[in-house]
């Protein structure tokens, strides 16, 4: 599990730390579902992805994640290993990585999103399904975003909201939107990335990306 990690994607305003959400209720009412720590604990796995994935973490988030407790599982171990990722890496030379992965046009650039892997091309098909699923959610893409909905990061975000009882929604729609929408491509993604050649630091996230989206594969086939 994780500590207690203050995830940000946006500057802090004071001493209240805020991130920058990449989707908004669009019309959610205000009431929540009551949840477990086991969910509680998969929306902050999520959050996580989500927050390392829409922008390069910031010298405060590193050393939080160098901070993170191995135990024996898999997860544990995967959160070791971003540990010792972080504890080597400084803010500049994570947000060269960042670049040269997400935002460059190397060699190595991947391309995070649902349409890539699963039409070879951008703004897709599975975008077009995706954006029928959020519309029934009530969800929306925030207007400063340019990024298309089937971004990794947002998709983990919504998966932060829907486990963790942010997103009004039926019990079970955690594993509906998953199934649909990420189990088809993004354990793959997670490989590109770990075996980026040019990833340290991004090389261990995406270990930790593919062992919980295989643990939350898992379970999810059980329920």
């Amino acid at each position: 599990m994780l500590p207690d990690i203050v995830v940000t994607a946006a500057p802090c305003h004071g001493n209240k730390p805020h991130r920058e959400k990449m989707v908004d209720l669009a019309s959610q009412e205000t009431s929540k579902r009551l949840v477990d720590e086991i969910d509680r604990a998969r929306a902050q796995e999520y959050a996580l992805l989500a927050s390392l994935l829409s922008r390069s973490p910031d010298s405060r988030l590193i050393s939080a994640l160098s901070r993170l407790q191995e135990d024996a599982s898999p997860i544990g171990r995967a959160h070791m290993s971003l540990a010792e990722a972080a504890a080597r890496a400084s803010e500049e030379s994570v947000a060269r990585e960042y670049f040269d992965l997400f935002a460059g046009l190397g060699a190595e650039a991947l391309l995070p999103y649902s349409s890539h892997y699963l039409a070879g091309g951008l703004y897709g098909r599975p975008l077009a399904q995706l954006r029928l699923s959020l519309q029934r959610l009530g969800i929306e893409r925030s207007p400063e975003r340019s990024e298309p909905e089937d971004h990794a990061a947002i998709l983990c975000e919504i998966m932060a909201g829907l486990a963790g009882g942010d997103i009004a929604a039926p019990a079970g729609a955690d594993r509906d939107f998953f199934v649909a929408h990420l189990s088809p491509w993004i354990r793959r993604f997670f490989v590109d990335l770990e075996r980026a050649r040019s990833a340290d630091f991004y090389a261990c996230v995406g270990a930790f990306g593919r062992t919980f989206v295989d643990i939350e594969t898992e379970a999810f086939a059980h329920t």
